[in-house]
């Protein structure tokens, strides 16, 4: 049985997909992630947390995310990256990816509050979070492409 916020869930998902077409030829914005792949294009309105302080509270203590929202976690050089569940209160669908904005890992539908590291890879440098389910919702794979201002010092494989 679908629940009331699984519903809306989904048709936000779909809204966002068929919106898309419209909206891609948009200039990137810091407030706007695209993700294209072999299920087509969407977009999340995300928050950058790009320095130390921001990247350590990222989502924790919100009781939810809009549906087409997300955090963007960006690094400064490629390196080892997990994360955790502490203090975070909304299941989670974590999509790592690495400085040229090509998906290398993606984990599905993290537990809330969960102590336990997720490993995401190696030589990563940005880790989208979306509501947890939208990966596999939307038809989300690794090497799945982001657009966004922060590839653009890395040779973009999608650029701005």
């Amino acid at each position: 049985m679908m629940t009331r916020r699984s519903l809306t869930v989904r048709i936000a998902a779909l809204c966002a997909l068929i919106c898309v077409p419209v909206a891609a030829s948009a200039a990137c914005r810091d407030d706007t992630v695209w993700i294209r792949g072999d299920f087509g294009e969407a977009r999340f309105t995300v928050e950058v947390a790009d320095d130390d302080s921001e990247r350590a509270l990222g989502l924790m203590h919100r009781p939810s995310l809009p549906a087409s929202a997300g955090m963007l976690f960006v690094y400064p050089h490629p390196q080892r990256l997990s994360f955790w569940m502490r203090d975070t209160l909304i299941e989670l669908d974590m999509l790592f990816v690495d400085e040229h904005g090509v998906v290398q890992n993606i984990h599905h539908r993290a537990v809330p509050l969960d102590e336990t590291s997720i490993f995401g890879g190696n030589n990563l440098t940005h880790v989208l979070e979306i509501n947890g389910g939208f990966a596999e919702m939307l038809g989300l794979s690794i090497g799945d492409e982001l657009r966004h201002p922060s590839f653009e010092n890395s040779e973009p494989a999608w650029p701005c």
